[in-house]
């Protein structure tokens, strides 16, 4: 066993915690937030330029500010708060030393070099290709040797993950199943290794191509492997969320899965299924059949899709389970309304939730549907999913865990707890706003990455109904008001890191305090309970919800048929 000096024990959970993990967790994660900073400027830079009344950026401006905004939130961020994530689920979740920490410093060095070298090379000019950075579009080799390190970089936290599960489990750092959060982290990484793999496979030949020594790279293969990554590395960010949301509802409200079995059996649909949801961005591909293209969108994906219908029932009944254990048993959902809504946390999480279900789950679905993806890819509409996933979705929920993170790990208080309580609330409804509307957009038929949606500097004039022009400027204001949700969280993590009143810690020598409910955040079980009448209304209301939008984007397309 590794020597008791180099461990602490938190006073709210009674885990010990490595205090190796800890150095690496706070590095990674504080760095996630400058690249979220980073990223997110960039972001409203875009939404301000798209909104035809300010149109802020001329056309080479906008399209380096695209680049920037998908590379440091879509990739950075959020692959470096999940490595944060990873080291947190396995080495303080199971009371464990993390695996080989001097190699998860090289890791974390490749990863932040790779990060900045590629910035770098987008900020020079030359390299506006975009997240998708499609051929022959080429972008300078440092670009892309840039998101080669930081994937290796990333590859190496994964294995210094699996690692730390072996050295707990030869240590017997825990009882029994590993927790349902670590679970969680390890479909994650699983994940992650096939997503980086796809990479290595295309950006690799692309590195070589764009410094002469490969003469060729075929579109539509580029295409087809990139997105293999491209949209891979978005189901990193929904296993990990997941697992964030579990994390959240043990560690506030005690809340235990309603079967552990089941939402194991959930994350395991993600491992095998989730990948084939990146079919949708090639429903429109003349050289992939049709049979390809029916399968994995049609078929194979709904059971991945069963798989996140699956957690959001589990995830809130969980809750709703331990609030009526507790006593809040009054109506349908007195539970709900006795949750602890002031604290960010818990906020953050459920609203993550709601809007990665309502919108980024039901959006989703729409456009992995072969037929009714023709309608709308390649418009406004896709943006708007993937806001109402990565940024609903995951980085709502990376902020949330992050309020808890700060006095767990950084051993600081929250500083301006106020601000604290409202930044969800104003993030989650910029967002929200920044999905509708781009879907809203979308649906009108406005394109994905057109600089001006006015067309005022083309030969041929084409006009958008005027639905479409108030929307880009309702995205704007939406824009506006993430960007100050935003601003309040870096504000309120980074002023309690370095201002924030320090918490007492306790050696791992000493007993263990008393396990409260947050301790159920790294123990197995299940609530053992399906009464949860709140949640099956709830359920039943997005139930609703999903098949009439679905039906309604049927309607749309039927009213295009004449034109064939």
């Amino acid at each position: 066993m590794a020597n008791a000096a180099v461990f602490r024990t938190c006073p709210a959970t009674g885990l010990k915690i490595h205090r190796p993990a800890e150095a690496l967790i706070k590095a990674n994660a504080v760095t996630a937030v400058v690249f979220l900073a980073v990223g997110g400027f960039f972001g409203l830079l875009v939404a301000l330029t798209r909104w035809p009344a300010v149109h802020l950026l001329p056309a080479d401006w906008f399209y380096l500010a695209l680049t920037a905004h998908g590379l440091d939130v879509l990739l950075v961020w959020i692959i470096f708060f999940e490595i944060a994530i990873l080291y947190f689920a396995s080495a303080i979740l199971l009371n464990s030393r993390l695996a080989a920490p001097k190699l998860a410093w090289v890791g974390f060095a490749l990863m932040l070099a790779g990060a900045v070298i590629t910035n770098v090379a987008v900020l020079q000019g030359g390299s506006s290709v975009m997240f998708t950075s499609y051929v022959p579009m080429k972008a300078a080799p440092h670009f892309y040797l840039g998101v080669i390190l930081f994937a290796v970089g990333a590859l190496i936290g994964c294995g210094i993950f699996f690692g730390t599960l072996v050295i707990a489990r030869q240590e017997r750092t825990y009882k029994g199943s590993i927790p349902l959060v670590t679970f969680g982290a390890l479909t994650a990484a699983i994940i992650a290794v096939f997503t980086i793999a796809s990479g290595a496979i295309i950006l690799i030949p692309t590195l070589l191509w764009s410094i002469g020594l490969v003469s060729y790279i075929d579109p539509l293969m580029y295409k087809t492997v990139w997105w293999a990554m491209g949209h891979s590395s978005q189901q990193i960010n929904v296993s990990a969320h997941v697992a964030v949301w579990y994390a959240i509802a043990a560690i506030v409200v005690g809340a235990k899965p309603l079967s552990e079995k089941v939402s194991r059996m959930a994350f395991l649909m993600y491992i095998l299924f989730l990948q084939l949801a990146s079919a949708h961005h090639l429903l429109v591909e003349p050289g992939i059949s049709s049979e390809w293209k029916i399968f994995n969108t049609s078929y194979a994906m709904y059971l991945a899709v069963l798989g996140s219908m699956i957690h959001g029932m589990t995830v809130p009944g969980s809750i709703e389970a331990a609030q009526r254990k507790k006593g809040y048993t009054n109506g349908l959902f007195g539970w709900l309304a006795k949750a602890p809504w002031s604290n960010p946390a818990f906020a953050g999480m459920f609203m993550s939730l709601v809007l990665f279900g309502f919108l980024g789950g039901i959006s989703g679905v729409v456009l992995g549907t072969e037929q009714i993806n023709l309608i709308m890819h390649n418009t406004l509409y896709v943006p708007g999913h993937f806001h109402a996933t990565v940024v609903a979705g995951t980085t709502l929920a990376f902020m949330a865990v992050t309020y808890l993170l700060v006095p767990l790990i950084f051993q600081r208080e929250l500083v301006l707890k106020k601000v604290a309580q409202w930044q969800p609330y104003v993030f989650a409804v910029g967002v929200s706003g920044i999905s509708l509307f781009m879907m809203g957009a979308g649906t009108l038929g406005v394109a994905r990455r057109h600089w001006d949606i006015g067309f005022a500097d083309s030969l041929l004039s084409f006009d958008y109904p005027a639905t479409a022009f108030l929307m880009m400027g309702l995205n704007g204001l939406a824009a506006i008001l993430a960007a100050l949700g935003g601003l309040m969280y870096i504000v309120v993590v980074v002023g309690s890191i370095l201002f924030g009143k320090r918490i007492g810690e306790q050696p791992a020598e000493r007993p263990a305090p008393v396990p409260t409910e947050a301790a159920a955040v790294g123990a197995y079980g299940s609530a053992e309970t399906l009464s949860i009448p709140g949640t099956v209304v709830l359920v039943g209301v997005f139930f609703t919800a999903f098949v009439l939008y679905y039906f309604v984007n049927w309607k749309y397309l039927s009213e295009v048929w004449p034109l064939q």
